[in-house]
């Protein structure tokens, strides 16, 4: 039987079909923020700021639930859906084309980022990844938080994973299949793959293909960025479950993270990791 052959595509300049495939759990994750900004924040106004904002849809919950939010992406396809489906809730943001490496939003001070789905391991080293995390802290109030999600690597019990799952919005469905291969402990990238079969109101399904590397952590890598900028302290572990009664420890078999960093008035002393 023979194989069927994807297009090739960059889903990030398809917004659409992106936005069908990523949205779904955007209203629970919407409901964390809420909880970690009550629980671990010490700025008690409502500015969000989302670098790496993709289609918009978390800035599109928060901006539901009364938030001021401002966004950035690297693609402009993105950052003009994003400002689209905001002007047709009847909300408004600040959104604009940026690199997360290199963002400088001015005057502008958040009570809470976030970066989450990984996003953050597209910065591809070392360099660039601290450049990201002293902008944010540069944006973000004296007690200001930043909730960073992304997934450690195993470089010992390494082998091919995949997820895969649907998603449907007025006809269109979207299947994604995602593929990591094992990280390179050497080089610290990790490929990755994403294959979606794109369906319009039942016709014959559209094949497109995404590849991509990441930038891979493991625990001690993850230590040694923290302590390069110190003036973002980390105070707080939880997982992609989003469950703040649920706190963990971070652990070399615990993969799948979410840091809460909390801007220090003043850097003090090193980044050292939090339960």
């Amino acid at each position: 039987m023979p194989q069927p052959r994807y297009r090739q595509l960059d889903w990030y300049e398809h917004p659409l079909y992106y936005d069908i495939g990523i949205a779904p759990g955007s209203e629970d994750e919407a409901v964390f923020l809420e909880e970690v900004l009550s629980a671990h924040g010490r700025s008690e106004g409502f500015r969000v700021l989302e670098p790496a904002c993709g289609s918009g849809r978390l800035l599109l919950e928060m901006a539901k639930r009364g938030y001021e939010v401002a966004g950035f992406d690297a693609k402009e396809a993105m950052v003009d859906f994003a400002r689209r489906r905001l002007e047709a809730e009847g909300l408004s943001g600040d959104l604009r084309q940026a690199w997360m490496q290199d963002f400088d939003l001015g005057a502008e001070r958040f009570d809470l980022a976030f970066c989450l789905v990984c996003s953050f391991q597209h910065l591809l080293s070392e360099e660039e990844a601290v450049a990201h995390l002293r902008c944010v802290e540069r944006s973000l109030k004296p007690g200001g938080l930043y909730v960073l999600g992304f997934h450690l690597a195993d470089y010992v019990h390494q082998g091919l994973s995949r997820e895969r799952w649907v998603a449907e919005r007025d006809g269109v469905e979207v299947t994604c299949n995602l593929s990591f291969w094992p990280p390179d402990p050497c080089t610290r990238r990790e490929k990755a793959r994403a294959r979606l079969k794109v369906r319009h109101h039942g016709a014959a399904p559209e094949l497109y293909e995404t590849t991509w590397e990441f930038r891979t952590y493991d625990l001690e890598e993850l230590q040694r960025l923290l302590d390069a900028v110190p003036g973002l302290r980390h105070v707080a572990t939880y997982d992609f479950r989003y469950e703040i009664e649920s706190p963990r420890e971070l652990e070399d078999d615990h993969l799948d993270v979410v840091l809460v960093l909390r801007r220090e008035p003043f850097p003090s002393g090193a980044g050292a990791i939090a339960g």
